[in-house]
């Protein structure tokens, strides 16, 4: 993946600044899970990783999703599937993207036994971009699981620790990689606490390339999806010094990653406030107001007491 952008989209178009008159564009379920997959095929493509003596995958390629022209190709019968690994994986995920029934649990009961045996290649990367921008949680995580696969990492303890230690390597790409990859697994309930623990101290790196760090902890902790990463988002939406940042965790908390709606819910209270927070500049109101709109559906005006007015009348904060 290249270097990676920060708009709130699917595309690979250029950030939102901070000088943008708006905030993010609107397609943009899973914004730092996308654009972060496509950065790691150009990244990685070089980096080779050991985990229990066996070559991790080397990474190639970058993300250029083609959803309808992958979902026309899907096959709903089962027995098209080509019971070679990279075939399987690929059939399935196409079906999953395409919402076959069943897809998702094939994929489930498959997957261990592709680790170590597919190529990042531009299907599994097209595919698992259109997956990780899903509206569906459950296509989301079946693009998490052949990620996973894809990069040979194993769901234990081991590669947990393995990758840690990359999260403090003074190489910015297995860095990031790492930071992604730990949110990859937490998601999958592997050292879930650890993990968040650790992506957690990375949202105060400094120094060299300490923003693009502190952005990626972002998106590994929006891939966690676990209610204890929503004050830590929140925290970094408020206080980070980087605009950039501070997006990408607006966007963790209103559409991309792993959280469910009723998590995101519970962000609401401190959305309102933030969008009337006299420490926070314009943009920052206006991603807050964003983020309450993405995760209500509600088309209210960027006013903060039209917001808090809604808010005390809802059902929601009866939750």
């Amino acid at each position: 993946m290249a270097k990676p952008s920060s708009g709130y989209t699917v595309s690979l178009a250029k950030p939102a600044t901070a000088g943008s008159s708006s905030p993010w564009p609107k397609l943009h379920r899973t914004v730092g899970l996308l654009r972060l997959v496509a950065m790691m095929g150009g990244i990685i493509a070089a980096l080779l990783v050991t985990n229990g003596g066996a070559a991790w995958q080397k990474l190639t390629g970058s993300f250029s999703p083609k959803k309808n022209r992958l979902v026309s190709s899907a096959r709903s019968s089962k027995s098209d599937v080509d019971q070679k690994p990279q075939k399987e994986a690929e059939m399935l995920l196409t079906r999953a993207v395409s919402r076959s029934d069943g897809a998702n649990d094939e994929i489930q009961a498959h997957v261990d036994s592709w680790r170590g045996k597919l190529t990042w290649n531009p299907q599994i990367s097209q595919l698992t971009t259109v997956a990780l921008n899903s509206n569906d949680l459950n296509v989301r995580a079946s693009g998490i699981e052949v990620q996973l696969a894809a990069y040979g990492l194993s769901k234990d303890e081991g590669s947990v620790e393995s990758l840690v230690l990359q999260a403090n390597s003074p190489n910015h790409a297995q860095k990031i990689w790492a930071l992604w990859a730990l949110g990859l697994l937490g998601n999958r309930g592997v050292e879930t606490d650890r993990v968040v623990q650790v992506l957690a101290g990375h949202l105060k790196d400094s120094g060299k390339n300490a923003e693009d760090s502190r952005r990626w902890a972002v998106e590994g902790l929006a891939l966690v999806g676990t209610s204890p990463t929503i004050p830590l988002l929140l925290e970094v939406m408020r206080n980070d010094p980087s605009a950039l940042v501070r997006e990408r965790a607006a966007c963790s908390l209103a559409e991309s990653g792993m959280l469910t709606h009723e998590q995101r819910l519970t962000a609401v209270p401190q959305l309102i406030n933030y969008s009337s927070d006299p420490a926070l500049d314009a943009q920052t109101h206006g991603w807050a107001f964003q983020a309450l709109n993405d995760i209500t559906k509600q088309h209210l005006p960027n006013d903060s007491a039209a917001w808090r007015n809604w808010y005390q009348n809802s059902a929601i904060s009866g939750q």
